[in-house]
């Protein structure tokens, strides 16, 4: 997938004009985490014509010391004012690709895995577009720590004229000042959780979207005395966060939905049902990837609306996959919402193991398994094995199992991204597990 073309006079002389003095160019690990080098804006130039050098080596998941001259190209489609800057060291910034020393796109960028499955589903035809729901807690801060305490006692959908209302919506005024596509934004169901809404999107432009929202997010929240999070389960006894992700894919000959047929009975055109029987098939797989953190498999248990089984339906909000009900004459809005994606991941790679789950579902035909309208966690063992429903892995550990088992989302991050990711996350699941918790002393210590 190529960047629209910008003409680099044209980006550089606005720069000018509005006074800019700094760029930051931006990227991210093989994490999710957001990696940049702040430079003046007159050594743009150079870093647009040959790229700016950093040592990939310093950088989690990316290239080892043998191979660890890498460069950043800015994709001057990105190029952005930050809002909050202006006037005090007007400061930019420009998110890059991650290329080698011939310029060709480093396999570990994670911008550039999601762009390589994005045109494979070019050449079938289609543009895959997402529309994500983002939800974040936000906790009363104390200095340099904070408090693990919600900053309100309301719920969903409540109206409140607090302190947390007024930030919410400076959040979603400043993401659009940004050109990013986001509200409604209101309150969830737990106090102190918070959702952001986006409009739909192709999924590399999504992706990074996402990784500035929770940037600024993070940013506006300090500023007001607050923390923000974007951890699964960040406590007990109340609603996880979650990302659901509405998705379909487009016809690039028209910009028709191909996931849209009136005359089924769920709206599904044969296309949409054999890419939802793809995540379907590969729910287990692309697990870690989606929920790649230790504490997001507390939010996966069940409960809350949280998707602990593979199963879809279109009323049953603790399905994995949902069908939105569509108003009549709004077929363009057919959609599926995949719901066990969480806040914490790396959306570049998360989307290319959506994306490329759905494709293998259309490319080897998947037959699509029936819907689970009816509540699943009640149900005995025994007969979820015998109408086929699997649950989702109930660890990391067992995640990196399922990642390891698959050679399909194995194959979208591509071997150098697998291989990276795989080996971070395994040692983040062993550091857990010698862990010795607060929890297990409490329990243990006193008793044998």
């Amino acid at each position: 997938m190529h960047s629209p073309a910008v003409d680099p006079n044209r980006v550089l002389e606005e720069a000018r004009q509005a006074g800019v003095r700094f760029v930051i160019l931006r990227f991210t690990d093989i994490l999710g985490a957001p990696k940049g080098v702040t430079i003046p804006l007159e050594d743009l130039p150079e870093a647009i014509e040959t790229g700016k050098w950093f040592d990939g080596s310093a950088i989690e998941g990316f290239a080892r010391v043998a191979e660890s001259d890498l460069y950043l190209k800015p994709d001057l489609s990105t190029f952005t004012i930050l809002p909050w800057t202006r006037g005090q060291g007007t400061t930019a910034h420009v998110i890059c690709w991650v290329v080698n020393r011939r310029g060709e796109r480093f396999a570990g960028d994670p911008r550039a895995v999601l762009a390589r499955v994005m045109e494979r589903a070019a050449r079938m035809g289609y543009t895959y577009v997402v529309s994500p729901e983002l939800e974040f807690y936000l906790f009363r801060a104390e200095g340099e720590r904070f408090a693990p305490a919600p900053h309100d006692e309301i719920g969903y959908f409540d109206l409140a004229t607090d302190l947390a209302y007024r930030v919410r919506c400076e959040m979603v005024e400043t993401l659009r000042a940004l050109g990013i596509p986001a509200g409604p934004g209101h309150h969830e169901i737990s106090p102190g959780q918070h959702e952001i809404d986006f409009q739909p999107a192709d999924a590399l432009r999504m992706a990074d979207y996402l990784v500035t929202a929770r940037l600024v997010i993070k940013h506006i929240a300090q500023a007001h005395g607050l923390h923000a999070t974007f951890m699964p389960k960040p406590l007990e006894g109340r609603a996880g966060s979650g990302m659901h992700t509405h998705q379909s894919l487009l016809r690039r000959e028209d910009g028709g939905n191909a996931f849209a047929d009136p005359e089924d009975d769920y709206g599904l055109s044969p296309l949409a049902k054999a890419f939802l029987a793809g995540q379907i098939a590969h729910a287990r797989g692309m697990c870690a990837v989606l929920c790649p953190l230790v504490n997001s498999y507390k939010r996966l248990l069940g409960g809350f609306e949280a998707p602990p089984y593979v199963s879809w339906a279109r009323i049953n909000r603790s399905a994995l996959i949902r069908i939105p009900a569509i108003k009549p004459g709004r077929y363009q809005s057919t959609r599926i919402e995949l719901r066990s994606i969480d806040p914490a991941c790396n959306p570049y790679l998360a989307f290319a193991a959506m994306l490329a789950a759905g494709l293998d579902g259309i490319e080897r035909r998947l037959p699509l398994p029936p819907p689970v309208e009816e509540e699943l966690f009640p149900m005995e063992a025994a007969e979820l094995e015998a109408r086929g429903i699997q649950r989702l892995p109930a660890t990391l550990g067992e995640a990196l199992e399922a990642l390891e088992a698959d050679e399909v989302i194995q194959e979208a991050l591509g071997p150098l991204a697998a291989e990276r990711f795989l080996e971070a996350k395994r040692l983040e699941w062993e550091a857990y597990c010698r862990h010795v918790s607060a929890w297990e002393i409490e329990r243990y210590f006193h008793v044998y």
